[in-house]
């Protein structure tokens, strides 16, 4: 999905410090010549404050993805038998088949859930997939299909579905990455599958604020 401005400029500041290395190199980049001590204590500190609250949500993150790893990895796990290949002829159109009906809410254009998937091409395959070894990845959150950053296969597909279930999806390329294709295992006019199962949408772990003083940096240096 696409990123908010808070995201793009906690990315450029974690990017920095990643490069850089350290909090005090961090910071002798961002501060220009002539400014003062007591400025260079205030970026300091906010990138300290900064940076352990983007650790503290990080952890948060992991544990509820281990925590609903562990309550749906036997179930999707039986899955991963489904990729196989299959003819251009088998994807001429959009098809859907449920594997599970699922007993929760129907799903609708503006239906807030997550998902846990596998998507692989006519060879058979897989070029990406929520199962990670012995456990399953973070699940992929949907806020409402009808604005998602998906594939018009999902956002077509995936409608009245309904939670807890599991479906199947047959896309043609012009409803998946068309004549642009996706990396290697996706090249041009490639038709895709995919195995989806919906679940309800994870309580939301809020993103860290950022520091008005880190905002304003970056805003001034590069527009964001």
């Amino acid at each position: 999905m696409a990123t908010t401005k808070s995201q793009r400029i906690g990315i450029w500041v974690i990017a920095g410090m990643m490069f850089l290395g350290t909090v005090g190199g961090f910071i002798a980049m961002m501060v220009q010549p002539g400014n003062d001590a007591k400025d260079k204590a205030e970026l300091k500190k906010a990138q300290n404050t900064y940076t352990k609250a983007v650790n503290e949500r990080q952890k948060k993150v992991k544990a509820q993805a281990e925590e609903l790893s562990g309550k749906y990895y036997s179930q999707f796990a039986e899955y991963t038998s489904r990729p196989a290949e299959f003819s251009n002829d088998e994807a001429k159109e959009l098809k859907v088949e449920d594997l599970v009906a699922g007993e929760g809410a129907e799903i609708k254009k503006d239906t807030k859930f997550a998902v846990y998937y596998i998507g692989w091409n006519p060879k058979g395959e897989v070029f990406d997939q929520s199962i990670d070894g012995k456990k399953l990845k973070e699940p992929f959150s949907v806020e409402g299909l009808a604005d998602a950053s998906v594939i018009e296969g999902w956002k077509e597909g995936l409608i009245g579905m309904r939670i807890g279930g599991v479906r199947e999806l047959a896309i043609p390329s012009s409803k998946a990455y068309g004549e642009k294709g996706q990396g290697d295992k996706i090249p041009a006019n490639t038709p895709l599958k995919f195995v989806v199962m919906a679940i309800d949408k994870p309580a939301e772990i809020p993103e860290p604020e950022i520091p008005p003083i880190l905002e304003k940096y970056y805003k001034e240096q590069y527009g964001i």
